[in-house]
Parts: structure tokens; C-alpha cells; sequence
């Protein structure tokens, strides 16, 4: 194992106390249906429609999501913590998307019928830095939620629930 300085210690620690909303990063086409958890998304700009999403170039399902051109990013709610953890981890054998109740998107790729919100994208370019690459992703249907449910975030290395105010 790697010895780790002691900025990246600190960087690790601090980064987990940036809390984030918990995401299922799904694709399907030609390299086949894979999914994974993930936190590092965030928006680019609205014109167009645009996110980036990074993943760990290490992760079985990187070369997929290269391969199949196209994912969703599924905004998960409190209620699917267990989901996201099915997803966190690759275990042979076991199908990820038998859990969960999954549609299919425009551009093919499994979207959560009951996520908070869902992000169907193309993925128009991607820059690899260290160890992941950053996928930028043009959004080409959003799939919104009738309401806004309770929110699942990651923060000081352990899932955390957000409530929706209501108006």
C-alpha cells in the first residue's frame, strides 16, 4: 500500500466534510448496463444544459461509461440508502439493477423511477486528472420528482438525511 502525505491525509479528511448529495451514476449500450455511487457531481452551466461527474479510472464500470457515450445521474432520496450501497461497491455476480425499480432513458440508460431527480446525458468530453476523469455531460431530458422528498447526503464519511420544507 501507497504511504499517503500528510496533505492528502488532510485533503481526505476535509473533503469528507464537504457534504454532497448521493448519486447513482447508470449507463447501458454497447460495453452493457453498469452503474456506480458517487457524490462528485456538480452543474457547468445552463446553456446548454451541463454537468460533470467524476469517477475513479481504477472502477470497473470507468471504461463503460467511456465506451457507452451516455449516462443518468439519479439524485437519490433518504429512502435509498440501502440502494446506494448496493452500487458503492462491485460484487461478482450480483446484478445491481435488480434492485431498485429502473426505467430506461432517452439515450438508453437506466433511470430510477423514484429518484429525486434524474439527469439523462450524453457525455460530450472528458479531461482525466490523477487518478478519475471528469465527464462533462449535456443534459438531454430531466425527469423531476412530483415533489421534492427527504435528500441523501454523504458527509464525515456516513450518510446523512435532509428534509424538504414545506411550502
Amino acid at each position: 500500500m501507497v504511504e499517503l502525505t500528510q496533505t492528502q491525509r488532510d485533503f481526505r479528511e476535509g473533503m469528507s466534510r464537504l457534504g454532497a448529495a448521493v448519486n447513482l451514476i447508470t449507463t447501458d449500450g454497447p460495453a452493457g448496463r453498469h452503474g456506480i455511487t458517487a457524490s462528485a457531481v456538480c452543474s457547468v452551466t445552463d446553456a446548454p444544459p451541463t454537468l460533470i461527474t467524476c469517477i475513479n479510472k481504477s472502477a470497473y464500470a470507468h471504461d463503460r461509461f467511456v465506451e457507452n457515450g451516455v449516462l443518468a445521474v439519479n439524485v437519490l432520496a433518504s429512502e435509498h440508502q440501502a440502494l446506494s450501497a448496493h452500487f458503492a461497491r462491485y460484487v461478482e455476480g450480483v446484478d445491481r439493477f435488480a434492485f431498485g425499480d429502473w426505467d430506461t432513458a432517452r439515450t438508453g440508460s437506466p433511470m430510477l423511477a423514484d429518484a429525486n431527480v434524474a439527469f439523462d446525458c450524453r457525455i460530450t468530453g472528458r479531461h482525466e486528472e490523477g487518478t478519475h476523469s471528469v465527464f462533462f455531460c449535456q443534459v438531454v431530458a430531466v425527469r423531476l420528482s412530483e415533489e421534492a422528498r427527504h435528500g441523501l447526503v454523504w458527509f464525515s464519511r456516513d450518510y446523512h438525511h435532509l428534509n424538504a420544507e414545506q411550502a
